[in-house]
């Protein structure tokens, strides 16, 4: 049965009369949350040279902004529930805005470290805020699907175009372009976003649950450093088990925590919402498909099929463009034949792909074995990732419209990085016993990542059989 809380439709002087002008703008930011997770990437080597960096301390560099955009996010939804979701919106942006300059500004190791943190700070207010705001402004099924799926477009891209920017920032800027890059398009967002959006009413203002948001934003801290650490050094390292002990101790004790407070920072019973439940356990499954394959991807094409920096970001413009132009149409067809059977279609899809392209040799030919099988995962993950974000705040309260997308972000997050760690061990261990058996490395390569891609598929496959628990329900549009 689906527990379904229908939205109390903001009063009309609060909503803004050019939301479709708004909906241009608000995704920007979401472009620059994923954007930033991915074009970092390229400029590594160069960043390390210059600010005299070794491996150990690069990775870093990634693991600041994870740690922090993961651990803070459910309280940034929280906080945008509580104090108004334009202005916390406003508030991540700007700092976002601040900590990219200060990185690119940065001469020493420990300045862009802590810059990177307030990057991943600022990210985890204004994203549950921006996914927040567009809930507001599209109260309606039908113009919030419509609205997400641009949001999902948008969302994609950033993830595929991080590594072409990155190679032409740095190949042309050098590597402190890949955070100058970010302060016009924010200067943009905060410029626009006050012109555009009516401020909407805070939250009734109760006291903010302080034990909860300290011991979920704790669990949610070690669980991202636990999976940093089983990448970097082993699954039985002590750090990785004390972070994973940690982790499950100060989740168990949130939920104490939750059940007992008066106002708690995750109220317990928006998990009794079906769709929510579904959509942030698909978002997971998802997010761990979806951050594997682009890692993945990228290093495949250069390491072992020869691509530079450009031209293998060139190489996945064609999975961006399916997937920009499958989550414009994503509506319509959630529209005509339910948001059950267009996610588990939209997941089947991204499996056969991502099938396929476990097939790729170290001779592999671009038109055939690496072009095709692309074009079908941008298909499966525009369908995917639009249906999931719209079932994940779909028959939320506008009080708790911060949360829902603290959460799914969350789920995001932690797919991507329990991905990463799974399925990134998984592929240098098969590469690892191929090379001990005398296979040539770049077919040990090889065959790591073609285990890879098979448990992607089989993630995205499992992601399809929970789908189903949504069922054949078509989108009502009287209905939020």
């Amino acid at each position: 049965m689906t527990i379904t809380v229908p939205i109390a439709a903001p009063a009309p002087a609060r909503r803004s009369s050019r939301r479709w002008i708004a909906l241009s703008i608000l995704p920007l930011a979401q472009f620059l949350v994923v954007l930033d997770a991915s074009i970092v990437n390229i400029a590594l080597p160069v960043l390390g040279q210059q600010l005299d960096m070794d491996t150990a301390a690069l990775s870093w560099v990634i693991t600041a902004y994870v740690l922090a955009l993961g651990g803070l996010l459910l309280l940034g939804g929280r906080l945008a529930d509580r104090y108004g979701h334009r202005r916390v919106f406003l508030i991540g942006t700007a700092g976002f805005v601040a900590a990219s300059a200060l990185a690119g500004l940065s001469t020493t190791s420990p300045t862009l470290l802590s810059a990177r943190a307030l990057q991943g700070a600022s990210a985890a207010l204004l994203a549950p805020a921006a996914l927040a705001l567009l809930t507001y402004l599209f109260p309606e099924a039908k113009d919030r699907t419509k609205a997400l799926g641009l949001w999902g477009a948008v969302a994609g891209v950033g993830s595929a175009a991080g590594v072409l920017l990155g190679g032409v920032l740095t190949a042309e800027y050098g590597w402190p372009s890949v955070f100058f890059v970010n302060i016009p398009v924010g200067a943009v967002v905060l410029v626009a976003v006050p012109l555009l959006i009516t401020p909407d009413a805070r939250g009734v203002r109760t006291q903010l649950d302080v034990p909860g948001a300290t011991t979920i934003t704790g669990a949610l801290v070690a669980a991202v450093g636990a999976l940093s650490a089983v990448e970097q050094v082993g699954v039985l390292d002590p750090l990785a088990l004390c972070l994973a002990a940690t982790a499950v101790v100060l989740g168990i004790a949130f939920v104490r925590i939750e059940r007992r407070a008066a106002e708690p920072l995750v109220p317990l019973h928006v998990f009794r919402n079906r769709h929510l439940a579904v959509g942030n356990v698909i978002m997971l499954l998802l997010g761990a498909a979806m951050v594997a394959l682009f890692f993945a991807l990228s290093v495949f094409m250069q390491a072992v099929l020869g691509y530079g920096a450009l031209t293998t970001g060139l190489a996945q413009l064609p999975l961006a463009g399916v997937l920009v132009v499958v989550a414009a149409v994503a509506p319509v067809i959630i529209d005509r034949v339910g948001a059950g059977p267009t996610l588990v279609g939209s997941l089947v899809v991204l499996a056969a792909g991502l099938f396929w392209l476990s097939l790729a040799s170290s001779q592999a030919l671009f038109s055939t074995q690496i072009l095709t099988p692309t074009l079908l995962i941008g298909l499966g993950l525009g369908g995917a990732f639009v249906t999931t974000t719209q079932l994940a705040v779909d028959g939320v309260e506008e009080r708790e419209a911060g949360l829902a997308g603290g959460l799914v972000n969350t789920s995001q997050q932690i797919g991507g990085a329990v991905g990463l760690a799974v399925l990134g061990t998984l592929a240098a261990l098969r590469t690892e016993s191929l090379v001990e058996s005398g296979v040539a490395t770049p077919d040990a390569m090889t065959g790591g990542f073609s285990w890879l891609f098979l448990g992607a598929a089989a993630v995205s496959l499992l992601g399809a059989l929970v789908a189903r628990a949504v069922g054949a329900r078509r989108a009502d549009p009287g209905q939020a």
